[in-house]
């Protein structure tokens, strides 16, 4: 950083008002001083404090139960005396409401007439799944358009996808920790999780993974690649490659969620398994619910050789997503202005995870440990063994703050210590008040 001098002589501001916005800047751990050398930049994100731990497993078929603390996080999500840090979802201000009323506008009444007196292709309106197909140039190997079932956001893909690639019974692979609604899926189909070691920064253990397959006959891989949630990373390409190449050798599918997949913090959108693809094996599912709108529900997947199955199983769920929705989400991508809201969004997500990371290393206790996320709106947070996350959620509850205790994440137990701060919502003064706040709890459990 500039020397206290430098800045006084270029801004005109006196020493004392410069000294005192580095003493303000040291404080809120964005630089560091060092001993008659100045302030320096501290690096932000990588290196804020140690990664979390992998946790040693030794992988088994599950049978999974869900009980109803996940409902009681759906419930704080929606409301609206709660500080969110819960719920996985993009603070509304953040998101491109005006733009999207003004092409639900700019259909006349004869156009929405016709959108809401008659039923829509069941398997996704047309110039909505060209615009999609566009956006993912270079993410399939293929014309993706006949492929392609739009579906109320990217939950039902999942579910229709690992309905479509097995049967009660089957064992489906799943990274620890992952996701608990996909745990959901899998308990109300019948189906059994086999869960595998996954690093923080690097994705699924494939040496494990390699393992537990010689052993377990696994009907398909439930997996996120790119920004995982809750851990946030974004697979290394060769590991993807190999992924691929191992699923396909063993003819196992692999559903991927990349639901969050624009949002990334580097200068590009990483590659999809997707893209890897040869076999129709890669059952691929993304929505707009985390980059445009989550109330129009709009997702899609593209499910492969298995693109029959999901139409007819989404023939019999719904007939068909909403009409009016669709083509409110076309009008959208077609006015071009999806990529410079992205650009915004990515920003401000970036700002709102370093700033949320910056206070847990200042007033978590010693011994915490965060991931430092590549793109998506979570931080893990690995606390001191003796602290129960579940009981973190509870009396944080008590106080209206809403967040994810990390025991829901798996289904062995594991993850008691960890829980999972959504950064969806801008830095504020009251976010920073429930991060203390959290911290006062933690503290008296140590």
């Amino acid at each position: 950083m500039p020397s206290l001098r430098k800045l006084h002589d270029q801004t005109g501001l006196s020493i004392t008002t410069v000294y005192q916005a580095y003493i303000e800047l040291e404080k809120r751990g964005v630089v560091v001083p060092r001993q008659k050398s100045g302030y320096f930049v501290k690096p932000l994100l990588d290196r804020i404090l140690p990664p979390p731990e992998v946790q040693k497993l030794r992988p088994v078929p599950k049978k999974v139960t869900m009980n109803t603390l996940a409902y009681s996080i759906v419930e704080d999500m929606s409301n609206p005396d709660f500080l969110q840090l819960g719920g996985s979802v993009v603070m509304p201000e953040l998101l491109p409401f005006k733009q999207l009323t003004r092409c639900l506008r700019a259909e006349s009444m004869d156009a929405m007439k016709r959108s809401l007196m008659r039923y829509e292709n069941p398997y996704g309106n047309d110039e909505l799944k060209r615009q999609i197909a566009k956006r993912m140039h270079g993410q399939a190997r293929q014309a993706i358009t006949d492929e392609m079932v739009i579906t109320s956001g990217c939950i039902e893909a999942v579910s229709l996808c690992l309905q479509a690639v097995g049967n009660a019974g089957d064992t489906v692979v799943v990274e620890s920790p992952t996701y608990p609604w996909f745990l959901q899926i899998i308990e109300d189909q019948n189906k059994f999780a086999l869960e595998i070691p996954t690093h923080p920064q690097t994705g699924i253990d494939l040496d494990q993974l390699n393992r537990a397959l010689q052993k377990n006959a696994v009907a398909a891989c439930l997996l996120v690649p790119n920004f995982h949630n809750p851990l946030g990373f974004a697979m290394p390409e060769e590991q993807k490659k190999a992924l691929v190449k191992m699923m396909g050798e063993m003819n196992i599918s692999i559903i991927e969620d990349n639901i969050h997949g624009e949002l990334y913090f580097g200068d590009a959108r990483p590659t999809t398994l997707k893209s890897m693809d040869r076999k129709g094996l890669v059952l691929h599912c993304a929505s707009f619910s985390k980059t445009l709108s989550p109330g129009l529900r709009v997702g899609w997947a593209l499910p492969g050789r298995f693109s029959d199955r999901v139409k007819r199983l989404k023939m019999n769920s719904t007939i068909a997503s909403p009409t009016l929705n669709q083509q409110v989400v076309a009008q959208f991508l077609k006015t071009g202005a999806f990529d410079r809201h992205l650009r915004r969004l990515r920003s401000a997500l970036r700002n709102q995870i370093t700033n949320t990371a910056l206070a847990i290393a200042r007033t978590f206790p010693n011994g915490t440990r965060i991931t430092a996320p590549q793109g998506g709106l979570t931080l893990w947070v690995e606390l001191d063994k003796k602290v129960d996350g579940l009981k973190v959620f509870q009396e944080a509850r008590m106080k209206k703050i809403s967040i994810f205790p990390g025991i829901i994440c798996s289904t062995t137990g594991r993850y008691r210590n960890f829980i999972r701060i959504s950064c969806g919502y801008p830095w504020s003064e009251q976010i920073e008040k429930g991060i203390k706040t959290l911290s006062r709890i933690i503290k008296k459990m140590i």
